[in-house]
């Protein structure tokens, strides 16, 4: 089992000695969040809020995902970073390739790109992008990632995306896992990535279940698949073993609230101790 650990909206100042820290007790990777603005005014609703609210993210800070994983990178070795999730359809896929590939080079290919679409009807119209067909959209840009991440000549025409035949250097795959919970993201996530990443809640079983069939279907049983999952059992030893024999590969574990409205008072200190501690009483007991 492979463990990630999860801090967002904190002190930008936490997150290099927060790197190192848990690359060195054990971490496999640390997840990056992503966040572009916060509206003034919005009828958006959250998902994974009960009350489908958002004023827990009004002035929590957030460094620029493909920025922070830079500077995390450049102060680890083995420490992999996994963005959870990037919104993709809200920005120009070659910019998106040409960031994925450049971190992919930079960090010896340390970078699981996570993507999914945002939930802000906000975020497509301060970015100039339709709403409408997002899905379609996302789609087409995960072609593109896909395509141009291989370093040769690559051309798309499609719905939204027209690109003429061109190639990045340097270039370097890195796998794509798609986020979400709906049939369609749990079907991109089988057809067109190499993963899923789970955003807790919801019925983890009845999702699981229903990727394994999306899997069988598309002839992809056996095919190497990462699965990223949030839950409660990953907080023990007998937990991770019932995660693992469910086909999980990644746990996501965090030692905060996330969604608390107002600034993070967890100090430093505090949250090392914590993710240390996990490592000692979970990490090392399954992976010895």
């Amino acid at each position: 089992m492979r463990f990630t650990y999860a801090e967002a909206m904190t002190d930008p100042s936490f997150y290099v000695p927060l790197a190192k820290a848990a690359e060195a007790a054990g971490y496999t990777s640390m997840s990056i969040a992503d966040s572009l603005v916060y509206p003034k005014e919005s009828d958006s609703t959250y998902p994974y809020t009960a009350d489908g609210k958002r004023d827990f993210l009004e002035d929590k800070p957030f460094i620029e995902t493909f920025t922070l994983i830079a500077a995390l990178g450049a102060v680890t070795t083995t420490l992999r970073f996994t963005p959870f999730v990037l919104k993709l359809p809200i920005r120009p896929p070659v910019l998106v390739a040409k960031q994925a590939t450049s971190i992919a080079c930079m960090t010896g290919g340390r970078l699981g790109l996570g993507v999914g679409l945002s939930p802000w009807q906000e975020d497509f119209q301060v970015m100039g992008v339709p709403w409408e067909r997002r899905g379609k959209r996302m789609d087409e840009a995960i072609d593109i990632l896909r395509g141009l991440s291989t370093g040769e000549y690559f051309e798309f025409h499609g719905e939204h995306f027209d690109i003429p035949a061109i190639k990045m250097a340097p270039a370097r795959p890195f796998p794509i896992l798609v986020g979400g919970h709906s049939e369609p993201a749990l079907r991109r996530a089988v057809v067109r990535g190499d993963g899923w990443m789970h955003a807790g809640g919801d019925d983890l079983d009845a999702l699981l279940g229903r990727l394994d069939d999306i899997r069988k279907q598309e002839g992809k049983a056996g095919a190497p698949f990462e699965i990223h999952v949030i839950s409660m059992d990953a907080y023990t030893p007998d937990g991770v073993k019932r995660l693992a024999d469910k086909g999980v590969t990644d746990v996501i574990v965090g030692f905060r609230m996330p969604y608390a409205k107002g600034p993070d008072t967890q100090p430093l200190a505090k949250k090392i101790e914590h993710l240390e501690r996990f490592a000692e009483t979970v990490i090392a007991k399954v992976n010895p």
